[in-house]
C-alpha cells in the first residue's frame, strides 16, 4: 500500500522560505513521478510541481516559476518541496502526490492518484 507522509509546513512572514518533505512507502520510489499540490481556501486543487523518476523533467506552476524547486532523493524515498520568497498567496494545504502507474513525464494532472494527508503552509502579510 502507498503511503506518502507530508511533513515541514508551518506560519512564515512573506519573504521567508519553507522546504516541504514527503516520505514514501509501499513501492520502488525510484521508479515514479511525484509531485506537489495545493489548495486554498475556496479555490481548486492546481498541481505546483512536478518530477520525474530521474529528476529529468520538472513541471512547475507558473505563479511559483523562479521560487519554488521540487528534487528527490530516490535514495531515501524522499521529494521535497524548498519555497522561497513565498507570498501570501502561497497560503494553502499542500499535498504530496504520486500516480498509479509508472510514467515518463509528470502531466496531465489527471496521472495522480495516490494522496498524502496535507500539510498546512501560511504567509502571513
Amino acid at each position: 500500500q502507498v503511503q506518502l507522509v507530508e511533513s515541514g509546513g508551518g506560519l512564515v512572514q512573506a519573504g521567508g522560505s519553507l522546504r516541504l518533505s514527503c516520505a514514501a512507502s509501499g513501492r520502488t520510489f525510484s521508479s515514479y513521478t511525484m509531485g506537489w499540490f495545493r489548495q486554498a481556501p475556496g479555490k481548486e486543487r492546481e498541481l505546483v510541481a512536478a518530477i520525474n523518476w530521474s529528476g529529468s523533467i520538472t513541471y512547475y506552476t507558473d505563479s511559483v516559476k523562479g521560487r519554488f524547486t521540487i528534487s528527490r532523493d530516490n535514495a531515501n524515498n524522499t521529494v521535497y518541496l524548498q519555497m522561497n520568497m513565498l507570498k501570501p498567496e502561497d497560503t494553502a494545504v499542500y499535498y504530496c502526490v504520486a500516480p498509479r502507474m509508472r510514467f515518463t513525464s509528470v502531466m496531465p494532472t489527471s496521472i495522480y492518484t495516490y494522496w498524502g494527508q496535507g500539510t498546512q503552509v501560511t504567509v502571513s502579510s
